[in-house]
């Protein structure tokens, strides 16, 4: 009979994808039981004492816990539902949303990656419009695993234009990441990592690039204000 540890191999995805079906509670409950094993086994090697020492001895099922139903839940849950609009008025103008809070994981070293997202869109007169908190589920959603951030905000935008199909779509990432300031370098944490990827008209119309960037900026100082 396989085990949990087997059937989890053969089934494996790579880090920043989604299984192709959500884990039910069940095997969520098992895969947190056996994650936490793997972590007492690591604990042990370390040679820290999570047997005796009142403070690491529940750390292994806090650990295996927090990874699946938190910091990874993107990986085993369904994608956000889109609530849809019907464009009534036909609007075809830029729509910016955000700051949009961002919290993943680096890939490299797992240590949190941490900042703000914006969205641009640019809706078809007759298309469709969605919730404004949707594209925070979004971004919630794709960040939810081990990722890059290069990746990221191209997971994020794509996803959108499958779902919405708009003129154009700008994504927009400002991180820290602690891999580089918690380790190595120990930079600031002033130091973000930005990047932007464009789709559709947006990629093609430097005054919409603009306007988008210019935007951002704005919403970035009124939100740290």
């Amino acid at each position: 009979m396989m085990n949990f540890h087997t059937r989890d191999v053969n089934l494996a995805r790579l880090c920043n994808e989604a299984l192709e079906q959500p884990l039910t509670e069940a095997e969520r409950d098992a895969m947190m039981m056996a994650a936490a094993q793997k972590i007492e086994e690591l604990f042990d090697i370390l040679r820290i004492d999570h047997r005796n020492d009142h403070n690491t001895r529940e750390t292994p099922q806090r650990l295996a816990k927090m990874y699946v139903e938190e910091i990874l839940e993107g990986r085993y849950t369904a994608p956000p539902k889109i609530t849809e609009f019907d464009n009534a008025q036909a609007y075809d103008q830029l729509i910016i949303t955000g700051p949009l809070e961002l919290r993943s994981m680096c890939a490299h070293h797992m240590m949190p990656i941490y900042g703000a997202a914006y969205i641009g869109i640019l809706p078809s007169a007759d298309g469709k419009i969605i919730g404004l908190s949707k594209y925070d589920r979004i971004v919630e959603y794709f960040a939810a695993r081990l990722q890059i951030q290069e990746e990221l905000v191209k997971q994020i935008g794509q996803y959108i234009m499958d779902m919405t199909s708009p003129r154009g779509l700008a994504v927009r990432i400002s991180a820290v990441h602690m891999c580089k300031t918690q380790r190595g370098v120990r930079a600031s944490h002033r130091s973000r990592m930005v990047n932007t990827y464009y789709w559709g008209e947006m990629a093609s119309d430097a005054a919409l690039k603009s306007e988008f960037l210019q935007e951002c900026t704005a919403l970035d100082r009124a939100g740290s204000a």
